[in-house]
Order: C-alpha cells, then sequence, then structure tokens
C-alpha cells in the first residue's frame, strides 16, 4: 500500500464578531468531484486547502504553501489540530490502495483576497470563498475535514482571545 503524507490548514478570520473561515470548491469536472457530487446531490463540493507534504518540506510550512496557492491568501499559524487518516483507491490511474495521513493546522488570516489563485490551479479549485465557520461542518463535504472545522470552532469559544 502507498503513503502520502499532506498537509492543510483552517484559516479563520473574525469580522464583525462572527468567524469565518476559508473553503475551497472543487471543480465540478473533476472525476473525484463528480462521485462526490453524486452523495452531495449536486451541490458544490467545499473541502478545506490541503495538499502533499513536498521533499524536506515541514508539514506545517506545506499547509502555508497550500493555503496561499489554493485561496490566495496567507495565514500564520496558530495551533496544530490534528492528523487525519484514511484509506482511498487512486481511480484516475493504477488502482492503488493509498494510505494517507493530513496533519490540519488552526491558522489566522493575514492578508490576501480569497479565490486570488493562478489560472494553473483553476485546475484543483473552481473557486475559494469564506463560509461561517459555525455552519463549516455542515457544508464541508469530508467527514475528517468536518471534525476538523468542528475544533477550530470549539476552540475559538473556548479561547475568546483567540
Amino acid at each position: 500500500m502507498v503513503r502520502e503524507i499532506s498537509a492543510g490548514g483552517v484559516v479563520v478570520r473574525n469580522q464583525d464578531g462572527v468567524w469565518w473561515m476559508a473553503a475551497i470548491e472543487l471543480p465540478a469536472d473533476s472525476s473525484a468531484a463528480a462521485r462526490q457530487a453524486k452523495r452531495s446531490q449536486g451541490k458544490p463540493i467545499l473541502c478545506l486547502p490541503k495538499g502533499l507534504v513536498d521533499q524536506g518540506e515541514k508539514a506545517l510550512d506545506a499547509a502555508l504553501r497550500e493555503v496561499l496557492e489554493e485561496t490566495g491568501i496567507t495565514a500564520a499559524p496558530i495551533t496544530k489540530l490534528a492528523d487525519i487518516r484514511y484509506v482511498y483507491v487512486r481511480s484516475w490511474s493504477d488502482g492503488e490502495r493509498v494510505f494517507k495521513i493530513v496533519s490540519f493546522y488552526r491558522l489566522r488570516y493575514q492578508s490576501g483576497r480569497i479565490d486570488d489563485i493562478s489560472d494553473e490551479m483553476r485546475i484543483e479549485v473552481e473557486r475559494a470563498r469564506w463560509v461561517r465557520l459555525d455552519e463549516a461542518s455542515k457544508l464541508l463535504a469530508y467527514r475528517g475535514e468536518k471534525q476538523m472545522a468542528k475544533r477550530a470552532l470549539e476552540y475559538l469559544e473556548a479561547h475568546a482571545e483567540a
């Protein structure tokens, strides 16, 4: 079984007393998106920004890079949330089973305009947008990512100074 290590971020910002989180929509024409769309009855497939950790790269650095590439915004680390683990089958190539670990970090928005991403990135990201953090666990497509949004919200509710 192949192993993959990825990293991603739950980027939060507070506007007028409401916590918002950066999310990405997958392109409707991608094969993974097409499969998921059946499960989400045609709704946009919302995910957290994430991607593979490059050789020699630290997971946090990969999370910050992926956030910038997939959303157009820069973020600062707050803390690590957790790792999620799952197995999937590569449907786009060799049918190999893959054991994947994704390290997620709680990040704070610093600068940039959401969805200001390169044309090349549009293959992976239809668009990036802000969603209310208190609604994110209902909107995100994947169970592990829903849990990360819930953890981020719980942290912010417990740490009013954040």
